[in-house]
């Protein structure tokens, strides 16, 4: 089936329960001194003072720059290649494996960047054409061989936590570290285009593909995918959908993100967990920190979990920023049908925006973007504030 011809969402797809909203999003451009910035030229110090809130105490502590970076190749076939990263301190390296797969007939290709193999999904072969056939690499890793994702066992577990035994960070923050690594290892190997370099990945994997395009600017299209709590949701929010069934569910919490997954998170994060209105950050600024790099927040209509409408909140919030920058049109989110998966159709999509950054708006198709699948009467925004005016 090709991308036009898949089914669209439409506002009568989820029916609201019950929508609360516990507090308003806090503005990000109110500076720490008690000034709102005017000018696009005080965004980057702005961005350095939402990272104390927004990554350090969300996610913890990051690990420090790297000391050493070598590439040792272990497998060269016609499209996909083996690569061993080594990297971290010298003392101490962590290693991990890359997998690189090549379209064919393509020199110098984009590149997708997936730590997602641990994930079934990541190796299957119609899933990955749906990149590889339009001319697109992949870059995969397994993010788990540098923090463990194992629920009961606790902090700081795995390869890099033996590198670094002092970091706060949670297993997110090393799952994003491994991004970054990802990104030096392609620059050294040469086969890809590094100024065409997207980021993905699926629920957790989202989580960490939305951190760490916020923090390595390297990544030209950021584009996590139905991450539920903890980065494209909202803290603020709590929804809850009729199913078609008649039953309701309902969003994740950071209660249960944090019962649940403590480990990727910062250490201080839990004592919001039943105050999210006293949070000094929510998940617009996070999206905002991408700015003005392409944002692709990517949900799916039936992942209550996922709180769409929180999504979509945050997201709006977050175009203030965008627009700020002189970037709106670089702010991009769909909703397709179904429920918590990394589809054929959410490549597509991402696909499609690739293309968008190596062709311009030649043959470009938005038609598919800014669907929702929820009506919007009643839902007013959740922030007061706007973009400032630009002196």
């Amino acid at each position: 089936m090709n991308l036009c011809e898949r089914p669209l969402v439409n506002q009568d797809m989820l029916q609201i329960a019950s929508y609360e909203v516990v507090g308003k999003l806090p503005d990000p451009f109110l500076c720490d001194d008690g000034h709102r910035i005017s000018s696009p030229d005080e965004w980057p110090a702005r961005r350095k003072e939402i990272y104390k809130s927004v990554i350090e105490l969300q996610y913890g502590v990051m690990p420090p720059k790297n000391e050493v970076i070598e590439v040792e190749t272990l497998y060269l076939g016609r499209n996909a290649k083996v690569y061993k990263i080594k990297a971290g301190p010298a003392s101490h390296p962590v290693t991990f494996r890359m997998k690189l797969i090549m379209p064919d007939k393509t020199e110098n290709p984009p590149v997708i960047v997936d730590g997602d193999l641990c994930f079934q999904y990541a190796m299957d072969k119609e899933w990955l054409n749906a990149a590889l056939d339009q001319g697109v690499a992949w870059a995969l890793f397994d993010r788990t061989e540098l923090a463990h994702d194992i629920m009961d066992e606790g902090r700081g577990k795995g390869q890099l936590f033996e590198a670094y035994p002092y970091l706060t960070c949670g297993a997110l923050g090393a799952w994003a570290w491994g991004y970054s690594r990802v990104v030096d290892a392609l620059e050294i190997i040469g086969l890809t285009d590094m100024n065409c370099v997207a980021f993905t990945g699926h629920s957790r994997g989202g989580k960490t593909s939305a951190l760490a395009g916020a923090l390595d600017e390297r990544a030209a299209i950021v584009n996590p995918n139905e991450t539920c709590a903890g980065a494209c949701s909202c803290y603020r929010t709590h929804l809850e959908i009729v199913n078609s069934d008649g039953n309701t569910s309902r969003s994740e919490r950071l209660e249960d993100l944090w019962h649940n997954f403590s480990f990727w998170m910062g250490p201080e994060l839990g004592e919001y967990a039943l105050r999210e209105n006293e949070l000094p950050f929510d998940c617009h600024e996070l999206k905002a920190m991408i700015a003005p790099r392409t944002l692709f927040v990517s949900e799916a209509a039936g992942d209550t979990w996922a709180n769409p409408v929180g999504s979509w909140q945050t997201t709006m919030a977050a175009k203030e920023v965008y627009s700020f920058l002189g970037a709106e049109d670089e702010l991009f989110w769909y909703f397709r049908p179904g429920k918590h998966f990394h589809t054929i159709e959410d490549v597509e999509m991402l696909v499609s925006l690739i293309k968008r950054r190596q062709n311009g708006q030649e043959g470009f198709d938005s038609s598919r973007f800014f669907n929702l699948p929820f009506k919007t009467d009643g839902l007013e925004p959740i922030y007061d504030w706007k973009a400032p005016k630009i002196k």
